[in-house]
């Protein structure tokens, strides 16, 4: 069984509420800092020409079949291509950031 042990403080209670939202802040900075290198990665290799090859023909489709109205074509292949070309990059860069 786990006690908890209180202290009372002789002091104005704002000041424990201002030391809480100040440790609260710096909480919410630490945390704001943390960038996922996969991500970072990811955004690199879709610029990369081979992808923004793969990307422009995604978009093509995506034009066309939002043009219209009724259609039952997908851009899953032009979808899936872009993803491919764009994970084969990442890849070959994530576990040289990795610690």
């Amino acid at each position: 069984m786990v006690f908890e042990r209180k202290m009372l403080t002789y002091g104005d209670p704002e000041d424990e509420e201002e030391d809480a939202s100040e440790e609260e802040e710096e909480e919410e900075e630490e945390e704001e800092e943390l960038v996922d290198p996969l991500e970072m990665i990811r955004e690199k290799c879709a610029q990369t020409e081979h992808c923004v090859h793969y990307k422009e023909q995604l978009e093509l489709c995506e034009a066309r079949v939002n043009s219209r109205s009724r259609t039952e074509e997908e851009c899953t292949e032009e979808l899936f291509d872009f993803l491919h070309a764009r994970d084969h990059c990442v890849a070959h860069k994530l576990f040289h950031n990795v610690k």
